[in-house]
């Protein structure tokens, strides 16, 4: 009797654990299925920031196709953001000219490479956090090729103040001077 009591028991065990095997196995399926949606999502969602960068970069070439290549002032990141407003049908908005620019140079010397992989507004970002208050977009060229970011255009500070432009997360504070918005969110609390 007792070995007839301890079979029943452990039949009855293992029954339950083949049903929570199986439960387990049909939600693993679940997940899978689920993961493989989301992995074609973000490759669908790659495809479209890589389109939306490469319109960006044609919208660059043919702004900066008609300058000479020097290094471009505030007032011609400034006309270039109001051009590329204006192609983006967005509302431009009257900027004052600035009375002095802080240069940028050349010559920046390498000292990390954490930009390396990077975008230009996950990059941005960082430094703002970092600097706890706006940079200008020379200050933050500068901060970026010291971190290892690599620029393809001739106008890098164009290419940083037209991405930080059309990026939410961030807000123009004076001419070619970013924040980031979440900061004025933290400051009215």
């Amino acid at each position: 009797m007792p070995d007839e009591n301890l079979l029943s028991t452990l039949e009855q065990s293992l029954r339950q654990a083949r049903a929570t095997r199986a439960r387990l196995a049909a939600r693993l399926a679940d997940l899978e299925l689920e993961a493989e949606k989301v992995r074609t999502e973000l490759n669908e969602v790659d495809a479209l920031a890589s389109q939306t960068e490469m319109a960006m970069f044609r919208i660059l070439s043919s702004v900066l196709s008609t300058q000479a290549p020097t290094v471009p002032s505030d007032t011609e990141i400034e006309a270039a953001l109001r051009r590329d407003a204006a192609r983006t049908n967005q509302a431009a908005q009257r900027i004052a000219v600035p009375r002095h620019t802080a240069p940028i140079h050349a010559d920046v010397e390498i000292k990390t490479d954490r930009f390396l992989d990077r975008t230009i507004p996950q990059s941005a970002a960082m430094l703002l956090r970092e600097a706890g208050g706006p940079l200008h977009v020379n200050e933050i060229y500068h901060r970026l090729r010291e971190g290892g970011f690599s620029f393809t255009g001739q106008h890098p500070t164009i290419s940083i103040a037209v991405s930080l432009n059309r990026n939410r997360r961030f807000r123009k504070v004076a001419p070619g001077t970013f924040d980031l918005v979440i900061r004025d969110a933290a400051q009215a609390s």
